[in-house]
């Protein structure tokens, strides 16, 4: 520690204070100036969710955001970086019930408290574009996207088994349901309900959300897109007809290996399916009430225990019998819980001997078990012939009915007719031929991905824009009367109930049907707040405008978005459903690009105690408690430098204290500089100044790899070495010196705004630091006057010399071989080989 570490003229509070009051007038972070020519970059972060006060987490990504932003502004960018709030949702309507309260009221306070905190953060948002999902001139174009998607048949309603949250009573779409069967809102066990819904076909955009992922690569981290790519799952495969007796339509079932279709012995259809449904009504009535009780005990159990391999195979015979299209065989259907209903068609062709699901169920049971693939014959290459020799060897028993082990492996066909003697591959390739042929089944494909399920029984969120006629017609709201907006809560009944708190509305909910004006009913129901966040970024690009969701030359200069920061838990609902409304809107001609964020950055998380830190977390360690504590610089400075963004914080670990007494240091190195700032930098303190070029030259390259905690300690190495310049070296008049704090001062411009700004009126310029640009490195600066070259006999180091960056191949061999230390290890021995490696490296090897 130096003496001038404490510098007591380093009042955080008062230069936080002035300087958020200066960049209010300024407005330097504006981009509406049509004259700008500035190159563009667009950075986002994801918007935040109005539950109050700032968090720990927000605090991590807001700074990485703002870090980002600020480094493209000074590089000469002219930076689009706005703020908004994600403000519909049930945490805002839930907090109304608890409290008595008006959801308006309480997300509105909310949204002031978070700007509050983000401007005494410091954060360079274009507060002109502010937005706020729950003002209906934002849901608005909510509507306008939901009628642009109803027209192009992409918004449709239908009755279906839904996930139903009984807490907050409201559907979930699957992405919703945790891996444990919970809601991921209220923690409740989520259960089956029959209803009808709105949804949105994404499925329609599987195979283009799936394979676009591939423009991504190596801007998006691998673990986003691999979770991106197994929601979508897709399976490659066939589509099988089954004729079923006594029905007019097949039964069509997908198979990622119609090879094994002579394999097939019984077919298995979803309990929770329209098809069993179907099935059962047509058997006895016998079957009929041993399918309702099925049905009733299966709805109890969670996708996650349906899918348990190790969970004992339940099920029932529905008497019904489908014909299997390659042989003709007669083969029972039944219905079990380990097939889902949202999976190909719901239903199963079993093919026992080759699958564990079904060679377990069919052992239960008593079901046939026969092998179609021979897995000990070769897969490629002749089929061996069989000798005496191997006629005596023990047959090993491979039966599955027998052994209780299903065949997985590959092979060649066996008791598969036509296909006998086949490998798998081309067994498929010939039995889709086979299938095509007969008009019996065709190539297919299959996803994991369902349909997005946007209706949503609570009043918080954007009204769906359709009109219920009183002949049972679906009528869209005419455009020019969006929005629909929500109707007052005054007298309304907030609490969930199954239907919408809307349907209670008597006055709003009752309209006149545009078409003739007899008396309709809108449509009760709510849209998914994911709807509000999957097109929000384009409407930053023009939110005031009254006219259309977003303009369209704004969009082609703009988007897509550049840089985009959040949190990983996003990974998979925001971004698939931001990806495919992007993609629509291709489609639909809004926008000439497929993919909205370019590249992205997942923070981790902070964490103490190992818990993740939240408003809730312990007094002493809040947003608020840390800037009254060390201030924003510190705050801001401390997660920067904490490591890799992408890696976990752990708040015992750093240090904001530790980073105050650093912008201290460095605030301290402006107070010290007594040049002018026109003083000749050329003549000053060589090695200072190529320290200092150095830094110019690798901190763009490091920013842009987003290695924030790197470019921190570089800039800690250069305040140190421009300290002891300052003290022990060149003085505080050498022009190096001004010139070593100035840039210090533009670096810490993307860590430690408020401080850039007062050290850089103390060095004599005019605000604002973050507009001040990023320096050239003068190439001249950057060469070595000398580098250390290693002489090396076999392997082992014998010298080492200081020598030219520039010295020859030739030259280094000579001052090698000229070595005393190498001339002694070599001693009598011969030498066989020289390697050089110009300018720091020989090796001599050696013999004898």
């Amino acid at each position: 520690m130096t003496e001038h570490d404490d510098a007591p003229e380093y009042d955080i509070a008062a230069i936080e204070q002035k300087w958020r009051a200066v960049w209010d007038e300024l407005k330097p972070w504006a981009t509406d100036d049509p004259a700008d020519k500035r190159p563009r970059k667009y950075i986002l972060d994801m918007f935040p969710y109005p539950s109050g006060e700032l968090h720990m987490g927000h605090a991590e990504a807001f700074a990485f955001g703002d870090i980002v932003a600020r480094y493209w502004r000074l590089r000469g960018f002219n930076v689009l970086h706005p703020i908004g709030w994600d403000s519909f949702g049930l945490p805002a309507e839930n907090a109304a019930i608890q409290r008595g309260a008006n959801p308006v009221t309480w997300t509105y306070d909310n949204i002031a408290e978070q700007r509050g905190n983000f401007e005494r953060y410091g954060v360079s948002f274009d507060w002109s574009r502010v937005l706020h999902t729950s003002d209906p001139e934002y849901y608005k174009w909510n509507q306008w996207l939901f009628l642009k998607l109803y027209e192009k048949g992409l918004a449709y309603r239908k009755e279906s088994w839904v996930n139903w949250d009984p807490v907050d009573q409201t559907v979930l779409a699957n992405e919703q349901v945790l891996p444990d069967g919970t809601s991921e809102r209220s923690g409740a066990m989520v259960v089956k309900k029959k209803l009808t819904q709105w949804y949105f076909k994404i499925t329609d955009y599987a195979d283009r959300l799936l394979d676009d992922l591939n423009q991504l690569e190596g801007s998006w981290p691998p673990k986003v897109l691999a979770m991106q790519r197994n929601w979508i799952g897709r399976s490659i495969g066939a589509d099988v007809d089954f004729v079923v007796e006594g029905r007019d339509e097949p039964v069509t079932v997908f198979t990622t290996r119609p090879d094994t279709l002579f394999g097939a012995t019984f077919m298995v259809v979803a309990p929770d399916s329209d098809l069993a449904a179907e099935l059962a009504a047509g058997s006895t009535p016998e079957v009929q009430a041993a399918f309702a009780e099925y049905l009733a005990q299966a709805q109890k159990n969670t996708e996650i225990e349906r899918q348990d391999a190790t969970r004992e195979k339940t099920g029932i015979p529905l008497e019904r019998f489908a014909i299997n299209p390659v042989n003709g065989e007669r083969i029972p259907i039944w219905t079990a819980d380990y097939v889902l209903a949202d999976y190909g068609h719901g239903a199963v062709m079993a093919v026992p001997a080759h699958d564990q699901r079904d060679l377990d169920f069919a052992l239960r049971f008593g079901l046939p078990v026969r092998q179609v693939v021979d897995t000990l014959a070769p897969v490629t290459g002749a089929i061996p012939v069989i000798t005496e020799e191997m006629l005596n060897e023990p047959i090993p028993v491979l039966d599955p009915a027998v052994t209780g082990e299903a065949l997985a492996g590959e092979g060649r066909m066996i008791n598969s007719g036509p296909l006998d003697g086949l490998s798998k591959q081309n067994a498929i390739k010939r039995v889709i031929e086979i299938l095509e042929a007969a008009g019996t089944g065709r190539a297919a494909r299959t996803f994991r991905l369902r349909d997005w399920l946007i209706s949503r029984q609570r009043f918080w969120g954007t009204p769906i824009p359709i009109i219920h006629g009183a002949d049972g017609e679906l009528v869209p709201v005419p455009e020019d009367q969006l929005p629909v907006v929500l109707p007052p809560t005054e007298g309304l009944d907030l609490q969930p109930r199954g239907e919408s708190p809307l349907s209670a509305a008597t006055e709003w909910v009752t309209v006149a049907d545009p078409r003739d004006g007899s008396p309709a009913r809108r449509d009760a129901d709510t849209m998914d707040t994911f709807v509000d966040s999957s097109w929000y970024f384009l409407r930053f690009l023009s939110p005031n405008d009254d006219s259309k969701a977003f303009d369209l030359a704004e969009a082609e200069k703009w988007a897509p978005v550049d840089q985009y920061v959040g949190g990983v838990e996003h990974a998979i609902l925001h971004l698939l459903y931001a990806r495919f409304i992007t993609k629509v809107l291709f489609d639909l001609g809004y926008v000439s690009f497929t993919e909205p964020f370019s590249a992205l950055l997942n923070q981790g998380m902070v964490l103490s105690e190992g818990k993740k830190m939240s408003k809730r977390s312990p007094k002493g360690t809040t947003f608020t408690a840390e800037v009254d504590k060390h201030g924003a610089d510190a705050l801001r400075l401390t997660l920067a430098f904490a490591g890799p963004p992408e890696d976990h914080i752990n708040w015992e670990d750093v240090s904001p204290a530790a980073s105050a007494k650093f912008l201290a240091r460095a605030f301290r190195l402006a107070k010290d500089v007594t040049s002018a700032p026109e003083v000749e930098w050329k003549s000053g303190d060589a090695a200072l100044r190529r320290i200092t070029h150095r830094f110019l030259a690798d901190v763009p390259g490091l920013a842009e790899s987003l290695k924030f905690n790197v470019v921190v300690a570089r800039i800690m190495e250069l305040v140190n070495a421009t300290r002891k310049a300052i003290d022990t070296g060149a003085g505080p008049a050498d022009g190096a010196v001004r010139e070593a704090v100035e840039v210090i001062t533009i670096a810490l411009s993307m860590f430690a705004p408020h401080t850039a700004e007062e050290m850089w009126e103390i060095l004599g310029y005019e605000p604002t630091v973050a507009l001040a640009g990023w320096r050239k490195a003068d190439p001249t600066l950057l060469i070595e006057e000398s580098v250390t070259a290693v002489f090396q006999v076999d392997g082992k180091v014998r010298d080492k010399a200081e020598v030219s960056p520039k010295v020859t191949a030739a030259e280094l061999e000579e001052l090698a071989r000229a070595s005393a230390g190498v001339q002694r290890a070599i001693g009598d021995r011969e030498i066989v080989n020289v390697i050089v490696r110009e300018p720091r490296l020989v090796n001599i090897a050696t013999r004898g």
